[in-house]
């Protein structure tokens, strides 16, 4: 199977259509008789050196998904963490900072906002990776310290990391309002020139 598959790419390689159409050279000059009674080796050698000369097989490149592709996927994750943090039980002053949160990061990944990879990368972290990470954590040690009293109360560290992540994804925030800010600005800069 390998070896047909690997014949067959070079049946349509460049080498292999560059040394056909030299071999075919080759062996219109056999009929005109210009090659003589070495006309095999003529048309083998023509064969050889369009093979040989042709430029070599370039990989296509790979075909990774878009931001769109990326943000529809990211949107799906999005609603199942909610669905997570919404079976989750927390106190009500860390309830409120996961749903600042949520709000906001519903906010950025609605359509038409983020479409810069940078971006697009901290919010797939944070939806993906940071935000269950700190409220498993919290679950996990939440419990710890019920049987270990006069602990730091998880609660502490939990709202820290929530305020934490909440400043990230209000710097996207503002860096998407200032890039609306300047495309209006340009936009009644442009009109009021036009009508100059």
């Amino acid at each position: 199977m390998a070896t047909s598959n690997r014949l067959l790419r070079y049946a349509e390689s460049r080498k292999n259509l560059t040394g056909c159409a030299c071999g075919l050279a080759g062996l219109a000059l056999a009929l005109t008789g210009a090659a003589g009674p070495l006309w095999p080796v003529v048309v083998a050698a023509l064969y050889g050196a369009g093979a040989l000369i042709a430029p070599p097989e370039r990989p296509d490149t790979p075909d990774f998904p878009g931001v769109d592709e990326q943000l529809d996927a990211l949107r799906e994750d999005f609603a199942t963490l909610r669905g997570y943090l919404a079976e989750v039980e927390l106190p009500p002053a860390v309830r409120e900072r996961v749903a600042e949160l949520e709000d906001l990061l519903e906010a950025l990944l609605a359509p038409g906002w983020v479409s810069d990879p940078e971006q697009l990368h901290v919010l797939a972290r944070a939806v993906r990776q940071d935000v269950p990470e700190a409220v498993d954590t919290f679950v996990r040690t939440r419990w710890w310290s019920r049987v270990t009293p006069g602990a730091e109360p998880p609660e502490r560290h939990l709202e820290r990391q929530l305020a934490a992540l909440r400043d990230e994804a209000s710097v996207i925030a503002d860096e998407l309002h200032e890039a609306e800010a300047l495309r209006q600005q340009t936009h009644t800069r442009y009109l009021e020139e036009r009508n100059r």
